[in-house]
């Protein structure tokens, strides 16, 4: 399918539901809204409220922190995911003895941690930070590790056979297999280090977006919370992208699938 045709889909399932929404909470059906706008607010208003957040220039701040707490939960969360994760796969004793506790650390919910981190780290950044990185790491720790055991036996033995070293082995087999896998598990770990900043934000801080929806859920300001989701929204969607096009230039080896190329 053709980047416009998709673009243009996927705008109109935007411009859809937004329509839905704004005919259930503007027009009355028997005397009453499908939707109170006292609760669920309206689109319109929302964007409003958006742009002039944006125009005023207040949520540029909160935006700012919001951003390094993402970035650095991701970066860290990923960089240590796909190192630890390289190291299990190539170490099988490792990966036996620790196994039981990543998986039970994996387990544990984030939420509860969250005020144990700010307890620990304080009601800076770097609680919000630590709560993302445990999101992302044991998402990409785990697609690693399994891009890495998933190498075919047989391009595995012709590559020995070859007579690649170890580092020829990582760098032209391990490696390319574990790719694929390590970008799937990166655009999942985007939403999650946005969620980790956001709620460590939402439970204890004085600044960024988890902070402004705080605020504006303690006054009822409904629109002031949907504004705030939107601007995540957007926010996740434009991270995701640069991972997209950093994504295409390193897997740019990649074949190409029969349907796309088809169609293209």
């Amino acid at each position: 399918m053709r980047r416009t045709r998709l673009l243009a889909l996927q705008v109109l399932v935007a411009v859809i539901g937004l329509a839905i929404w704004h005919v259930l909470t503007t027009y009355k059906v028997g005397g009453h809204y499908v939707l109170d706008p006292f609760f669920f607010s309206t689109p319109l208003k929302v964007i409003e409220r958006t742009i002039d957040d944006f125009a005023a220039g207040a949520i540029w701040y909160h935006l700012g922190i919001t951003l390094i707490e993402t970035i650095l939960a991701f970066v860290l969360g990923a960089g240590g995911g796909v190192l630890i994760g390289f190291w299990f796969a190539r170490q099988e004793l490792v990966a036996a003895v620790f196994d039981p506790y990543l998986k039970g650390a994996n387990a544990l919910p984030r939420v509860v941690l969250a005020p144990i981190f700010a307890l620990w780290f304080g009601l800076g950044i770097w609680s919000k930070v630590v709560l993302g990185f445990t999101l992302v790491f044991f998402v990409v720790f785990f697609n690693v590790y399994q891009g890495i055991k998933e190498v075919s036996p047989t391009v595995l033995g012709n590559a020995r056979m070859l007579g690649m070293s170890e580092r020829q082995l990582l760098r032209h087999v391990y490696w390319p297999s574990a790719l694929s896998w390590m970008f799937s598990s990166l655009h999942t770990s985007v939403g999650f280090a946005v969620v980790g900043a956001v709620v460590g934000e939402y439970l204890g801080s004085a600044a960024g977006l988890g902070y402004r929806i705080q605020q504006a859920e303690g006054v009822f300001d409904v629109t002031g919370v949907f504004s705030g989701m939107l601007v995540l929204a957007i926010f996740v969607i434009v991270i995701d992208a640069v991972v997209s096009v950093v994504e295409r230039r390193l897997l740019v080896w990649r074949p190409a699938t029969v349907t796309a190329t088809a169609q293209g």
